[in-house]
Order: structure tokens, then C-alpha cells, then sequence
């Protein structure tokens, strides 16, 4: 035994990999703080609202700058988003009054188009940061925000509703505090659907870029050094070449990303992988292999690491048990009561307000024109819905269930869902035009574009999340394929399918904007429905009509989900909690 302790074979061999990866590790690391930096002194640009400029340069030299501002917003409106889910996911599934009122909301703002948020923030943001480019980043930082966070946070917040009542009672029973709670539980247990519904998230912003960039608001166009803005201003000069530059650009950041920030990610996430037998083969990752090997992670974390013990204390502070002492039914009834004034209160207000707005300007006529425009694209959002459940449920179980099927599938899955479509609608429209049909239909193949990406992220998070015993149980069983398909994979899944179901919903109306009126150059093809309505209104500033597409777009995806997809997330959390 002393002599192999004497005999340290083991750390000499792997000492020049470790050198090698710190070092690695560390010129990645100071290459990507100085490319922060670099990019960050142009956010403080001067800026006039007045002669501010409505094109950026479309010279191909810019395109790498503009690629790096477009990934830089993104990134920003991630972590904007992660904090928000972690905030408002974590309040919606903990406190029970605020449930009531947070949900609804919550299916309110995913319902509200990003124009209808951008016509109402662009002026304040710029009003915030005055004489400086600043404002107009933070309006376009924001409107990516609101393509991100509402699918992220349904994630989350669905994890929190199904944790096994096993871990509840065992949390319960060592009186954690809320903080150490959500630290050691919570978001584990939440990990594997929220990296999976972040990638799918980003992906939703890209598929906006180009109106987060190249903004028009209340007859003001203004654009962003970004690629978004490259197309959009490359798509109205008609140089079709250019797009399809920017289109290649794209792909190897999509796939740039995708090998250095997502595979690694889901790699590491199937360490919160909750089962008794490991998977055959776990996935793999180039990048986090490198992360692993070099000691630079453990320094920091050494370092960093002296700060949790403190802020544990203090956070815990605000919280010594998960449920403090109960109160008495009287008080709790009182409570609710006051609650339920205030919520309504303040509801009834907002209403009274918006009555009277649109009485006096538009008039309740446009109203009812606005809602028969709803339920033409109600209609093709529920065509939507349905194919892309058709085809993506057993497409996504298929590369779910097998990690090497993920390896090659997931870079290929990442870059249609991440690749903003409505790069391709140029060419689309052009295909359109040549053909003879109609937006009407068309819309919805563009509408799918931007929606259908979120059922088959969700069924790939849901089918690899089957504990492996489960799988393993079924093969020992020989269960024919259909058993195999309605007693373990379909109930399996079924949770995930509805939180994809919903946000695929939302997102199909929000991609109305964009899809129901497209523009090449000097042709214009407009569809009938609520999203070119809104999108009309926008662009000349009409706030009342504005308000009315956004109202009436709320109204619809608020009462399918009231009607429909919450009933079926009871059913999941009821039957089909694993």
C-alpha cells in the first residue's frame, strides 16, 4: 500500500492535459471578456431620436461585428429571462394566493405580441437613457426578453407543481429555508426541462431579431448594428444575395453556440438525473470534457465558494421553515378576502379605463372586426398546433430516448429551431408569388416556423427524463409497440407535451405578426388575420387599434388556455407526475 501511495503515476500522467486545458481554458476564457468589453463600448453611442438612423450598412465587412452585438443581446435578455423564472415560476408555485393572480398574467403576457411591448417601451427606454444609444438596446434587449421568458417560465414552474411528494415531505421534515430550498431541490429537480426549454427560448429569439433590431413604432424607424438589421435592411433594398450571406453567417453562429454553450449544458445536466440505474450512454461534450480536465472551474469555485456559507445564513434568515406557522381560518379568510378586493380592484380600473379609451377614439365597431380577424388566425393556429403534434411527438421521442441519436440530432434540431425563419421569408415570398398562393395558407407554414420547435423540445426534455429503470422495465416486459407507446411513453411525456403545447400556442400568435404580412422589396403580401392587423397598426402609430389587436389576442389565448390547456395541465399533474 505505501508503495503505491509512494508511486504517483497517476497525477504525473495527467499533468500536462491538466496544463494544457488551463491553459485553454484561461486564453477562452480572457479572449471572451475582452470581446465583452469590445462590443460594450458601443451600447453608450450617441443618439438622436431625430436623425437617427433607419438602415445599417449592408457591406459584408460588418457582418462579423453585427453577429457578435445580435449574440451578445441575446445572451443579456437569457439572463434576464433565467432570473425571471427563477423569481416568478418559484412565487406561482409556493405562495397560493399570488398563484391565482400569477398565472393569469402570465398567460396574458405570453399572449401580448412583442410589437404591442415594443410601441409601448421604445419611447420610455429612450426617455430613461436621453442623448444615448443605451435606451434604444435596453427597448431591444427587452422585446428578445419577451420571446424568451414565458416559455422558460412555464417550464420551471410545471417542474415545481410535480416534484415527487417524497422530496416535498423530505424538505419539509429537515425545515429547510425557501433559499436553501430552491438551491437544493427546486432547481435540480428543475434543470433537465429548463436547459431544454432555454435552448428553445433562445431559439424564439432569434426568430424576432430582426424586429427587436430593425424597429418601427409610431411612424419612427430605427435600427441596431446587429444581423437582424442587416436583413431586414438587405430584404427592403431587394439584394437578395446578401440575405443569403447573412443566412450562412447565421447557421455557424447557431452551430458555434450549440457546441459551446448547449451541448455542454445538457451534458452537465444529466447529473440532476433522478434514477436508480444509469443510462447505457450519457451525453458527451468536447467542451465540457476540456472544463473537466483543467483545474481553473475548481479555483474559482474554491474562491466563490466562500461567499455561499454567508449568504445561505442571511438569505436563510427571511425564512427558517418552508410553511411558517399556520394562521387561523378566520385570518386566512380574511386575507383572501383582501387579497381578492385588491386583484379585482385594480382589474376593474384597467377595464374602465380601456372601455373608455377605445369608446372615444376607434369605437366598439373595431372591436368586433378585430375579433373575427382573432378567429381567422385562431384557425390557423390550431391547424398548427395539430400537425406539429403529429409530426414532432414521435420525432422527439425518438431522439430523446437515445443519447446517441441526441448527439447528432441535437446540433441539427438547434439549428432549424434556433435559425430565425423569417430570414427565409424573402425567399418565401418570392415562392409565393411565383405560385400564385395565397398568405392565407401560406402564413401558416410560416407561422410553423417560428411555433412548432417548442412540442419538440419539450417531448425531446419529457422523453429524456423517463427514468431509465422505467425503460428498462418495459424491455424486460417485451411490451408490444403500442402498449410500449400508452402505458410508458405517451403518460411520460404528457406533462411536457402541454407545457410545449401551450407555449407553441402562444408563439404561434405572436409569429402572426411577422407571417401575416411579409415584405420583399417592393412586394407586399398581406393575409387577413389579427396578426397583420396589429402589425399595420403598429407601423402608423394607431395606438387605439394597437390596443384593440392586443386586447383582443390576449382574450383569445387567455380563454384557450383557461378552457383547455389548463385542464389538461390538472390532468398531468394528477395522473402522470412521475
Amino acid at each position: 500500500m505505501s508503495l503505491l501511495r509512494s508511486f504517483p503515476s497517476r497525477g504525473v500522467l495527467s499533468r500536462p492535459k491538466q496544463r494544457g486545458a488551463d491553459l485553454l481554458v484561461l486564453v477562452g476564457g480572457a479572449v471572451l471578456l475582452w470581446l465583452i468589453v469590445r462590443l460594450s463600448h458601443g451600447l453608450t453611442a450617441p443618439f438622436d431620436q431625430t436623425t437617427a438612423p433607419s438602415t445599417v450598412s449592408t457591406d459584408p465587412a460588418e457582418l462579423p461585428y453585427y453577429a457578435a452585438r445580435s449574440l451578445l443581446r441575446m445572451f443579456v435578455a437569457l439572463t434576464l429571462s433565467l432570473l425571471f423564472t427563477f423569481v416568478y415560476a418559484t412565487a406561482a408555485a409556493r405562495l397560493r394566493r399570488a398563484e391565482k393572480v400569477l398565472l393569469p398574467v402570465l398567460d396574458i403576457l405570453q399572449s401580448v405580441p412583442i410589437l404591442g411591448f415594443l410601441s409601448v417601451t421604445i419611447t420610455g427606454f429612450i426617455a430613461l437613457f436621453p442623448g444615448s444609444e443605451l435606451g434604444l438596446e435596453c427597448a431591444s434587449i427587452f422585446a428578445i426578453f419577451t420571446s424568451q421568458a414565458w416559455n422558460m417560465t412555464f417550464a420551471f414552474y410545471h417542474s415545481l407543481v410535480s416534484q415527487p411528494r417524497e422530496l416535498d415531505e423530505a424538505a419539509r421534515l429537515l425545515r429547510l429555508s425557501r433559499w436553501q430550498r430552491f438551491w437544493r431541490l427546486d432547481l435540480p429537480g428543475g434543470m433537465i426541462p429548463l436547459v431544454w426549454n432555454g435552448m428553445m427560448s433562445f431559439g424564439g429569439g432569434w426568430f424576432f431579431l430582426v424586429a427587436s433590431e430593425a424597429l418601427t413604432v409610431n411612424n419612427h424607424h430605427y435600427a441596431l448594428p446587429g444581423i437582424g438589421a442587416y436583413v431586414a435592411t438587405a430584404t427592403g433594398d431587394g439584394q437578395l444575395g446578401k440575405v443569403l450571406l447573412a443566412i450562412v453567417v447565421m447557421i455557424v453562429m447557431v452551430v458555434g453556440v450549440n457546441v459551446g454553450f448547449w451541448r455542454p449544458l445538457t451534458a452537465w445536466a444529466e447529473r440532476f438525473r433522478v434514477e436508480d440505474s444509469e443510462a447505457a450512454e450519457a451525453p458527451r461534450s468536447i467542451v465540457l470534457d476540456l472544463l473537466r480536465r483543467s483545474r481553473v472551474p475548481a479555483l474559482l469555485g474554491r474562491a466563490f465558494g466562500r461567499l455561499v456559507a454567508p449568504l445561505d445564513r442571511v438569505m436563510s434568515a427571511f425564512g427558517l421553515a418552508e410553511h411558517p406557522l399556520r394562521t387561523s381560518p378566520a385570518r386566512r379568510r380574511t386575507g383572501d378576502v383582501v387579497f381578492a378586493v385588491v386583484v379585482l380592484g385594480a382589474i376593474a380600473y384597467g377595464l374602465v379605463r380601456m372601455v373608455t379609451f377605445i369608446h372615444g377614439t376607434a369605437g366598439f365597431g373595431e372591436v368586433g372586426h378585430a375579433l373575427l380577424l382573432g378567429l381567422i388566425t385562431f384557425g390557423r393556429v390550431l391547424v398548427l398546433v395539430a400537425v406539429a403534434t403529429v409530426i414532432w411527438v414521435p420525432v422527439g421521442v425518438w431522439i430523446g430516448l437515445s443519447p446517441k441519436v441526441s448527439r447528432l440530432a441535437q446540433p441539427v434540431v438547434q439549428v432549424l429551431a434556433s435559425f430565425p425563419a423569417n430570414f427565409l421569408f424573402p425567399l418565401l415570398t418570392g415562392v409565393l408569388v411565383a405560385t400564385g398562393i395565397s398568405l392565407n395558407w401560406g402564413g401558416i407554414i410560416l407561422m410553423s416556423l417560428g411555433a412548432q420547435w417548442y412540442i419538440l423540445f419539450n417531448v425531446i426534455a419529457g422523453a429524456s427524463a423517463i427514468p431509465n429503470d422505467l425503460r428498462e422495465a418495459a424491455a424486460n416486459l417485451r411490451l408490444p409497440r403500442v402498449l410500449w407507446w400508452r402505458k410508458l411513453i405517451l403518460p411520460a411525456i404528457f406533462p411536457s407535451y402541454i407545457t410545449g403545447g401551450i407555449t407553441a400556442a402562444g408563439g404561434a400568435w405572436n409569429a402572426s405578426i411577422v407571417a401575416e404580412i411579409v415584405t420583399y422589396g417592393s412586394t407586399t403580401l398581406t393575409a387577413t388575420g389579427l396578426g397583420a392587423y396589429i402589425a399595420q397598426a403598429t407601423g402608423a402609430g394607431d395606438a387605439p387599434r394597437i390596443l384593440i389587436g392586443v386586447a383582443v389576442m390576449s382574450l383569445y389565448v387567455v380563454g384557450l388556455n383557461r378552457l383547455f390547456w389548463r385542464r389538461l395541465y390538472a390532468l398531468a399533474e394528477r395522473r402522470f407526475s412521475l
